[in-house]
């Protein structure tokens, strides 16, 4: 796993100042943007340059099945994982949608379906037909955790490659909530009760057995989830174990990242905790309504820049806050400074 500990270069701080001096030039009272300053003042860092420039996007949405939905722990069957990735790849989801908007370049990888989709523009990179079902087994194998740490890398390999601006990363899988949450109450040493929520939308019962099954498999496998790269291997989904690693390929190629809802803010905690470094190089799209969100982005010392009670996935909240970016930079870049527009400050 050692390119999971590849050195990671913090933002350019003479970049980050530089920033700094130009927002407080700029022709309006100072803070007075907000979160918009920071975002801009941020991005200057990540790119090295004195204008931040957002125009290209790379949006690769991890897809896979998970072997505790036979534990009854989510709203929908499992063929849906299937179903939506054939409707990603006809451009049918609401990812594509907002993807198709913003002019960015879009995948969709099978990262462990149970049965592989047999479409041209679906990207094969498969650990495994599922995981397994964490209740009464790892996960994943060893192997089939390197399987798919490497099409997270592989994936940002190909946003580099097309000289992305930014990587946003998605997941869908069926029960994938309950792995984020079992992942979560394992990274936090929290009961799972407290951050079990309704992924696709259960009632207070189905929640309560949901946490349920979830304390049972802590229980079980308390051992040996001593390493964030175990409670991955242990409790994770392929697709969660993609995100982790792309965003630490991401951080490690300067590459800024854009960080979904709760499942993918899961894998950057994951992440965080393998290579603390790469937290500089994220930002949050949005706080998702599912239950342990705000929990995971407290951890994470996170300040989402939408609230806009989504809970869908698939990239959605991070690619609705892109816009946002856009236009920091903008503002960052085209408002005239006081001595341009002839204003004195006193």
């Amino acid at each position: 796993m050692k390119p999971l500990l590849d050195q990671i270069a913090a933002p350019d701080t003479a970049f980050y100042q530089r920033a700094l001096d130009r927002q407080a030039q700029l022709t309006k009272p100072p803070g007075s943007l907000g979160m918009l300053e920071q975002l801009a003042v941020r991005l200057a860092a990540m790119q090295g340059r004195d204008d931040p420039n957002l125009q290209h996007v790379h949006v690769s949405v991890f897809a896979a099945d998970h072997g505790i939905a036979a534990e009854g722990v989510s709203a929908f069957p499992q063929a849906v994982t299937s179903e939506m990735v054939k409707n990603f790849a006809a451009g049918g989801a609401a990812v594509n949608v907002l993807a198709k908007h913003l002019n960015a370049r879009f995948e969709v990888i099978d990262v462990g379906l149970l049965q592989p989709v047999d479409l041209p523009n679906v990207v094969n990179h498969r650990a495994g037909c599922g995981t397994g079902n964490f209740k009464i087994e790892p996960a994943m194998t060893a192997l089939q955790l390197e399987l798919a740490l490497v099409a997270g890398q592989s994936a940002v390999t190909r946003a580099i490659e097309a000289k992305a601006d930014l990587f946003v990363g998605g997941e869908m899988g069926i029960a994938n909530t309950a792995s984020a949450s079992a992942m979560s109450a394992a990274l936090l040493a929290i009961p799972a009760c407290h951050i079990t929520g309704a992924g696709t939308g259960l009632n207070d019962a189905q929640i309560a057995h949901k946490a349920a099954v979830i304390e049972q498999a802590l229980h079980r496998h308390q051992k040996h989830l001593d390493s964030p790269l175990a409670i991955l291997r242990t409790l994770g989904g392929f697709e969660i174990a993609a995100l982790v690693a792309a965003y630490i390929r991401a951080a490690q190629h300067g590459l800024p990242v854009m960080v979904d809802g709760f499942i993918s803010s899961v894998a950057a905690l994951t992440a965080s905790r393998i290579n603390p470094a790469c937290r500089d190089w994220f930002f949050y799209g949005h706080r998702s309504e599912e239950k342990g969100h705000k929990i995971v982005l407290d951890a994470l010392a996170a300040e989402p820049i939408l609230n806009l009670r989504m809970r869908l996935g698939e990239a959605s909240g991070a690619l609705m806050a892109v816009p946002i970016l856009q236009m920091a930079c903008r503002l960052h870049n085209e408002m005239a400074t006081f001595t341009q527009a002839n204003i004195t400050t006193g």
